[in-house]
């Protein structure tokens, strides 16, 4: 599908590894892009996050990267930095240019091989393919994806990478996501029987190793790197309408915004409405069905 058309610059390309059930994701962001981001899931897997902090000095992300492997995965970060530096691109210092590249990652370990994941050359193959367009499904960070497994490992069904854009007027605001969830994808039924007491707590011994959602959230509006803040936390929103229950402390749900800076005089909390509406749409977009899984991905006997 078309990324964004009205995101100058914005690109994504996805390295699969069907066989391990593994992949990543690299979200390529147009010079001198400002970001920012939150973890609000309880088991976070990232790189760099910390600079996202408002507070901190550098404001520019280069590129983000989404991978599967867990800790392991976040190797593809490697070669996304040493094909910026090849290119000139990153945070201007003294001595050379250093890229700016952040990186978070889910677990799928369990799902392919629990020794495969994306290495430095995966990273490196996915910026070479990142473009315009991008497929969804059970493809690159999503490839090894699943949720549901918080009603136990035998309910879990394929996630994958979704991929939503809304457009009002000049401003657009494009979700690329990495679905990985812990809980189901909220059709209702749950919250319901929540809200009418029938609803019983009674989770499996372990569904805590395979989750998170990650994703960024790319908008064309001008905005502070604080206002990228708030941007993050609409997404997370977002993710709470999509996702029964959301961000529990197996998952390392975290979401980076940026903002390219091509439309002016734009209201955040605008911004923040449209991110809350899109990772939704994307979250839920993102969930592949049997009929879209790769033969050798296909859970079912």
């Amino acid at each position: 599908m078309i990324v964004n058309g009205e995101i100058e610059g914005l690109l994504v390309g996805h390295w699969t590894d069907i066989d391990a059930a593994t992949g990543c994701t690299v979200i390529r962001l147009p010079p001198q892009t400002v970001a920012s981001g939150e973890v609000r899931g309880g088991a976070p897997a990232t790189r760099e996050f910390a600079l996202l902090d408002p507070t901190r000095l550098v404001s520019n992300v280069d590129a983000v990267v989404l991978c599967g492997g867990s800790t392991f995965g976040l190797r593809a970060c490697d070669g996304v930095v040493d094909a910026l530096r090849a290119e000139g691109v990153g945070f201007a210092t003294s001595v050379g240019m250093v890229p700016i590249v952040v990186g978070m990652s889910l677990f799928d370990l369990g799902v392919g091989s629990p020794d495969s994941w994306p290495t430095a050359a995966a990273g490196s193959s996915a910026f070479a393919a990142a473009s315009s367009t991008a497929s969804t499904g059970p493809v690159g960070a999503g490839t090894g994806a699943t949720v549901n497994k918080w009603r136990g490992s035998q309910a879990a069904t394929p996630g994958g990478v979704g991929i939503a854009t809304l457009t009002e007027g000049d401003l657009t605001l494009t979700v690329i996501v990495a679905v990985n969830a812990a809980g189901e994808i909220d059709d209702g039924v749950t919250t319901a029987a929540v809200r009418d007491g029938t609803f019983r707590w009674s989770p499996p011994e372990r569904f805590g190793e395979t989750n998170t959602v990650i994703g960024v959230v790319a908008t064309n509006a001008t905005l502070t790197k604080m206002e990228c803040h708030l941007v993050a936390q609409g997404a997370h929103d977002g993710l709470a309408r999509a996702i029964a229950p959301p961000h529990m402390r197996s998952d390392g749900d975290a979401f980076v915004a940026a903002a390219t800076a091509e439309v002016d005089d734009v209201d955040v909390d605008h911004v923040r409405w449209l991110a809350v509406v899109a990772t939704e749409q994307a979250i839920r977009s993102g969930v592949a069905t049997l009929d879209s899984m790769p033969p050798s991905l296909d859970p079912s006997p």
